[in-house]
């Protein structure tokens, strides 16, 4: 069975988002830093070479593979920002409904920047997912 290569380090997390080149991107990122430092009371850190990640968990598949994972976390690609919203979206139709300008995968909100979604409803978002996982 292959390895996991995402896994949690001791980068810094400041200079990772530092290094960011386009400053709308570095700006949003720090804003989003804040936000998930504030929902879920747990420190950043650097999963793999661009996740930052908070909290943990772990799984366990049918096939017997395990690991750990972050709860809740983002990433700023070059093609967007991306969230991890490990709860997935079906339960949040309406919170949905409400964001704004996104798209989605199974567990990826993808944003091209913060001014395109409603910051409530992405911290309400972020929020209930954090909780969901808590419990």
């Amino acid at each position: 069975m292959a390895e996991l290569k995402t896994k949690p380090n001791d980068e810094s997390v400041s200079n990772f988002l530092n290094s960011i080149e386009e400053p709308q991107k570095r700006q949003d990122a720090f804003e989003i830093l804040k936000m998930m430092e504030q929902i879920t009371q747990s420190p950043p850190k650097m999963w793999g070479t661009s996740i930052v990640g908070f909290g943990d968990y772990r799984y366990k598949y049918e096939s017997g593979r395990e690991g750990d994972w972050f709860i809740t976390g983002f990433s700023p690609r070059k093609q967007n920002l991306t969230l991890y919203i490990m709860s997935g979206f079906d339960r949040y139709d309406e919170l949905m409904s409400k964001l704004g300008k996104y798209k989605t995968g199974k567990s990826c909100l993808y944003i091209k920047k913060l001014s395109d979604v409603d910051a409530k409803v992405l911290r309400d978002l972020v929020e209930a997912s954090y909780r969901y996982f808590k419990k």
